[in-house]
């Protein structure tokens, strides 16, 4: 029997070896966020129906009636206050306790991420010049030192390497033992419902460390793969980190709004929460790239945060905290875009335009191995109703689909 766990990440060679100390407070901060969530999120209704409407009310002489007005509502409440503190003070501290591991031992992590990229057959590219685009570069999303693409560390791993760490504490676990359930979910999602789609060659944009982009490798190992990221820290950590697991995969140190590869060259391209770390001028120019760079009858797929009107004022206000508290600028305001227009404006026929849920991946193998997997066990995931808590929106994973004339 195979026994996934969650809960603990899965060692590689490029990875920081925390000790003991080090790696109890990396559980702690991962134990204080599910508290978090599971202890003191669910306040916030019953605080919200009763004393934050009210107190609305008096003094606006009417009723909240978008997340906006539920914001007003609740800020000035002693209880949200409480939880918007906790919750940005535990997001602090998982970085923190990743930093030390790093710190400590640079000299060994640079030299193990060095022999895992020789390993990686796949190419590396990383030019001399390159213009971060200052969505990425003007905070540090996330609350994550230096943010995604630094601030004067140039191309050492290390940044990389406190991703990689922090984004697995951030996910208390649920997206995998190797942080790829995006990934590994879209691909299931793919093998189903995309009827023998068989793609040559495939592009990640925006990867980072290449989390949801070695589960193409897995899926189609004799595809050319390509993972791009503004970010060279992050480009050159995911290539060692495909070393590090043993998978030949492609790197590049690329923008999403213009990449370096001609028209039609990739049969599929996707992207795991790239678009809500962006901006309002660089989503319809992703959009643009993503139809010039599909060959006929190419497929576009993006994974990420389900659009706010596909869900109910106080769920909203819910996941906006983001925006307001974990310097996720563009999070917010992503949401309420209108994705279908900009696909259809890129040249994407109408009708092939959609959005959908992909279970997610470790759900479905948590249920095959309790009762069976079945279709109608992923179908009925997919058809769950969002619950603000969980990690991903009810079981599964927001895409959308388009797909370029043939």
């Amino acid at each position: 029997m195979v026994v996934l766990n969650t809960f603990q990440q899965a060692p590689h060679a490029a990875l920081p070896q925390a000790t003991p100390d080090e790696a109890a407070r990396q559980e702690f901060s991962k134990s204080l966020k599910q508290f978090v969530q599971q202890g003191l999120l669910p306040g916030l209704g019953p605080i919200y129906r009763t004393r934050a409407t009210q107190r609305f009310e008096r003094e606006t002489g009417r009723a909240p009636v978008d997340r906006h007005d539920i914001r007003k509502a609740m800020v000035p409440d002693s209880y949200f206050q409480h939880y918007a503190a906790v919750n940005r003070i535990s997001q602090e501290l998982l970085w923190d306790g990743v930093i030390d591991s790093i710190d400590r031992d640079s000299e060994g992590l640079r030299a193990r991420a060095e022999a895992a990229s020789q390993r990686n057959q796949g190419e590396l590219r990383l030019p001399d010049a390159f213009d971060v685009p200052r969505y990425v570069s003007a905070l540090d999303i996330h609350c994550m030192p230096g943010g995604y693409a630094g601030h004067g560390v140039g191309n050492d791993p290390a940044l990389g390497a406190l991703y990689d760490r922090g984004v697995f504490l951030y996910a208390m676990g649920y997206t995998g033992p190797d942080n790829d359930d995006m990934g590994r979910s879209v691909c299931n999602y793919i093998k189903r419902r995309l009827n023998g789609f068989s793609p040559k060659r495939i592009l990640d944009m925006g990867c980072t460390v290449g989390h949801s982009t070695l589960p193409y490798k897995e899926l189609f190992p004799d595809a050319e793969i390509w993972g791009v990221d503004v970010a060279g820290a992050q480009v050159r950590y995911a290539h060692a980190r495909a070393g590090a697991m043993g998978l030949d995969v492609n790197f590049a140190q690329m923008n999403a709004e213009s990449i370096d590869f001609p028209d039609g060259h990739f049969d599929l391209v996707v992207s795991h929460i790239l678009l809500h770390e962006t901006s309002g001028k660089a989503m319809p120019k992703i959009f643009k790239e993503c139809h010039r760079l599909l060959s006929p009858g190419g497929y576009m797929i993006h994974a990420d945060l389900p659009p706010f009107d596909l869900m109910d004022p106080f769920t909203q206000f819910i996941l906006d905290n983001e925006t307001y508290y974990n310097n996720e600028p563009f999070w917010g305001a992503m949401r309420d875009m209108d994705q279908v227009k900009l696909a259809t404006d890129a040249g994407f026929p109408v009708e092939t335009i959609r959005f959908d849920t992909a279970p997610m991946a470790v759900m479905e193998f948590a249920a095959s191995e309790a009762a069976g997997y079945s279709q109608d066990a992923a179908d009925s995931v997919a058809e769950r109703d969002f619950t603000a808590g969980e990690f991903a929106p009810g079981g599964g994973w927001e895409v959308l689909i388009a797909q370029k004339a043939a």
